[in-house]
């Protein structure tokens, strides 16, 4: 899914036990980590500049960790910050490169590609699971793999390099990882809109088909119409608008981002072999 080079994160083979020597509860970390540096190499190939040392390591320090290594800095201040700035890269993009399109197909095609599912199969593509640093029970449990991990992680290290190295090399690494899935959320064209979206990942384990509930206030020359979006019986999203067809897409919308924030719950649960604690 990656852009550019298309090189893999730490293309060196990966080194059992090979956590940074100066990292916190470096004796805690597993076969599975990689060392930082590969990262960092990686990155400086990709947006040109070298990111703080520091900083990148709590890019990959997942609460877990810190709270079994003396709290030791997280990475949730630099997510915070990198979602900001891929909302920011990803929209002025799509604004720039669509003139024609109105918001709501903008709200469309950015949401297909900022969300934890798409963040974490580029975060899968480049390997960052590998170094993610994690607590023993989210080890355990297969948190490198875990989408909501990745996710996090991505948005993470997307704030350290515009920290490190500004916001032209941080829009560098967000297209190097997404402008392939921009691409293809363009391609879809007419049939990007929320309710087709929908009604496709409604139907992915099951042929299920969204109902819509319409309605309407007000005296004729301005109503207003309430949409719910209804599946199987359980209302996932409302919608409000000058006309049904607007209230039905805001109800879509809201109803795919429930369904969106479950898949990557269910995809979380999968990774972790033990199951519910």
């Amino acid at each position: 899914m990656t852009s550019g080079s298309g090189s893999r994160a730490g293309t060196g083979p990966a080194t059992a036990g090979s956590a940074d020597p100066g990292s916190a509860g470096a004796g805690s970390a597993t076969t599975e980590q990689r060392p930082l540096s590969d990262l960092s190499d990686y990155l400086a190939e990709v947006v040109g500049g070298v990111c703080d040392e520091a900083l990148l390591r709590r890019a990959v320090t997942h609460r877990s960790y810190a709270y079994e290594n003396g709290n030791v800095p997280h990475n949730e201040r630099l997510e915070f910050l990198g979602d900001s700035v891929l909302g920011l890269v990803i929209t002025d993009t799509l604004y720039r490169r669509n003139p024609d399109l109105p918001e709501g197909q903008l709200a469309k095609l950015r949401a297909a590609v900022v969300n934890s599912r798409a963040l974490a199969e580029v975060a899968r593509t480049i390997g960052l699971g590998d170094y993610v640093l994690l607590g023993r029970g989210e080890e355990a449990t297969g948190g490198r793999d875990k989408a909501s991990i990745l996710a996090d992680t991505t948005e993470a290290v997307i704030g350290c390099v515009y920290v490190s190295v500004g916001l032209e090399a941080a829009g560098t690494f967000v297209h190097h990882l997404l402008d392939p899935l921009m691409a293809h959320t363009a391609n879809l064209g007419a049939a990007l809109d929320w309710k087709t979206s929908l009604q496709e990942l409604a139907s992915v384990d099951a042929p299920v088909s969204p109902s819509y509930q319409i309605s309407e206030d007000g005296p004729d020359h301005d109503k207003v119409f309430t949409a719910s979006a209804i599946i199987e019986d359980e209302v996932l999203g409302t919608g409000v608008g000058r006309s049904k067809k607007a209230a039905e897409q805001k109800a879509a919308e809201a109803a795919w981002k429930v369904l969106t924030e479950r898949a990557t719950a269910v995809e979380d649960a999968e990774a972790d072999p033990s199951g519910p604690a």
